[in-house]
């Protein structure tokens, strides 16, 4: 009688080894933990101090151990040096979210994390955070800088306004923005040592709402040294900050001229755009023509965006948008996308997970901007709000925007408008064929009149 011959029980696919020359590192701020696989080395756990020296030593002692992929813990911005020198180095190197390398329960310290962090990687269960291009790495810390330069600059015209304040000089109650035209005017001649009302009051611009009396009596102040010494500074300061800000966005266009564009053949002459006054925190530099040029695709005539939310949409996730198998994909990355908690089948829950990003972020703005637009996505704002409240209504409406924005830089397609009664005629058919359902279910029938071949009126009758 032959002996059966027992097949060795193979483990399944998914839980075979996919990554055999893995590592996995530690991030921490003073030193680096990194887990090789066991036989590369007599340690095959060491410590790296954070200096760049040693940085390019581990990145040879991996090396040394055969590794050809790297995982490593998103840990503050301690993770940017050695993700830079490993990438160079000709590493594959994933930046993991911290939710999804937590260790089971049990034991805690830098050497298991590791270790725990190169067994995930070795059996492919760990995803990599989603990273753009370089030369858009380049373009997402220089305008990442700008917005902490506006930020700063703010600061000061909060400092402006305490000084006024200190004074008894109403501006801020007399005039929509301090910053603006009439009212730095004003502040640069109190510096300047003018201290008559009426004459600072004439400095006023016609569109101003208040009369000269009212900004006059406003500028009836208590002039103390230490207040105006104040209010130098303050001014002194956010001027340097615009000065800055100037130089960043020469640096921005600089930058976005060595970008490779689309063929030339295939871009459609430009239309020109309305000269209009530069508002407050836009970019000095004219961008456009090469945001266009890049992309290939005008996304100005997307309802809600502009040429400078634009910039800011391209410098965090790129043009290219084949990193995101679709749409859906695309919004539910960021954060916008409903969510889907079900149970038993029973659906427990469809709020949008926590996520910050800096994209949805942008068109969450964008899509705030609607609520008075005679568009299509702003009467589905509007209907929305109606339905859900402001919140989620704007979060819907980002949705939509950030779809749109994905199949238009995907497909090359130019953006058209449906128009503000698009959504609502789309909901209108929803509802009478949801009441045609119900007719049909109880024994009756709808009938669509036209009244005077305007308008059209429901009525119900006996099957």
């Amino acid at each position: 009688m032959k002996r059966r011959k027992i097949k060795a029980n193979k483990l399944p696919q998914e839980l075979q080894h996919v990554n055999l020359d893995a590592a996995g590192i530690d991030i921490g701020s003073t030193s680096h933990f990194v887990c090789v696989p066991v036989g590369r080395d007599k340690e095959n756990v060491r410590e790296f101090e954070s200096f760049t020296q040693d940085l390019y030593e581990l990145a040879d002692w991996l090396k040394q151990c055969k590794i050809k992929t790297v995982a490593m813990e998103s840990t503050g911005v301690y993770w940017i040096p050695l993700f830079e020198i490993l990438e160079a180095s000709g590493f594959e190197v994933r930046l993991v979210n911290s939710k999804h390398v937590k260790n089971v329960p049990g034991r805690k310290s830098d050497v298991l994390d590791c270790q725990w962090i190169q067994q995930l990687h070795t059996y492919g269960l760990l995803q990599g955070s989603f990273r753009p291009a370089d030369h858009i790495c380049t373009l997402r810390g220089y305008m990442r800088h700008r917005d902490n330069l506006v930020k700063t600059s703010a600061s000061h015209i909060q400092h402006i306004q305490k000084a006024l304040c200190e004074m008894n000089i109403q501006l801020h109650n007399v005039l929509s923005d301090i910053a603006g035209a009439t009212g730095m005017r004003m502040i640069r001649a109190i510096v300047a040592g003018e201290r008559d009302p009426k004459t600072l009051a004439q400095m006023r611009d016609d569109r101003c709402k208040n009369n000269l009396e009212v900004i006059e009596k406003s500028l009836v102040g208590n002039y103390r040294g230490e207040h105006v010494f104040a209010l130098k500074q303050a001014l002194e300061l956010y001027d340097v900050y615009q000065e800055k800000l100037a130089e960043c966005d020469r640096e921005i266009e600089r930058l976005l001229a060595t970008f490779e564009g689309k063929p030339e053949e295939g871009l459609h002459p430009l239309p020109k755009q309305p000269q209009k006054k530069r508002r407050k925190n836009e970019l000095y530099a004219n961008i456009h023509p090469h945001i266009y040029r890049i992309t290939g695709v005008d996304l100005t005539q997307i309802d809600g965006l502009d040429t400078h939310s634009i910039l800011k949409l391209v410098a965090e996730v790129g043009s290219d948008m084949n990193r995101w198998p679709t749409a859906k994909h695309f919004g539910s990355w960021m954060g916008l996308a409903p969510g889907t908690k079900i149970s038993g089948g029973k659906k427990l829950s469809s709020r949008t997970k926590t996520c910050a990003n800096r994209a949805a972020g942008i068109f969450r703005v964008a899509a705030n901007t609607l609520s008075r637009s005679n568009t299509a996505l702003g009467g589905f704002l509007r209907r929305k709000k109606a339905q859900l409240g402001a919140p989620q209504a704007i979060t819907a409406t980002a949705y939509k925007l950030a779809r749109i924005f994905y199949t238009i830089l995907k497909t090359g397609k130019e953006y058209v408008d449906l128009g503000a009664n698009y959504f609502e005629e789309q909901h209108r058919k929803q509802s009478i064929k949801h009441l045609a359902r119900k007719a049909k279910l109880f024994g009756f029938k709808l009938i669509e009149d036209n009244i005077e071949g305007i308008e059209k009126n429901v009525s119900l009758s006996m099957a």
